[in-house]
């Protein structure tokens, strides 16, 4: 394995877990300030370009009155797909 392709593998993962933590900060409301609200916008802004370019192509799913975003889902399948073919 290349070295430009184990950093690949290595961005791919800290991606996904990155990733994850989003999924469950966005479970509970923002922090109001500090260090704490200063990760919170790094790990929207890290992770918002890959979900909004998933989100348009794929809006929200409609349940009732409430949206369910599929986004994140597709790219954890992405994410597994591309580190099964590369690493």
């Amino acid at each position: 394995m290349t070295v430009a392709l184990r950093i690949i593998c290595i961005l791919l993962t800290v991606f996904q877990v990155v990733l994850f933590v989003r999924i469950i900060l966005s479970w509970f409301p923002p922090p109001s300030g500090g260090i704490a609200r200063t990760l919170y916008d790094l790990i929207y802004r890290v992770t918002e370009p890959v979900l909004g370019l998933v989100r348009g192509l794929l809006p929200p799913v409609r349940m009732g009155v409430v949206g369910l975003d599929l986004s994140p889902i597709i790219v954890f399948i992405a994410i597994v797909v591309l580190q099964r073919a590369l690493c």
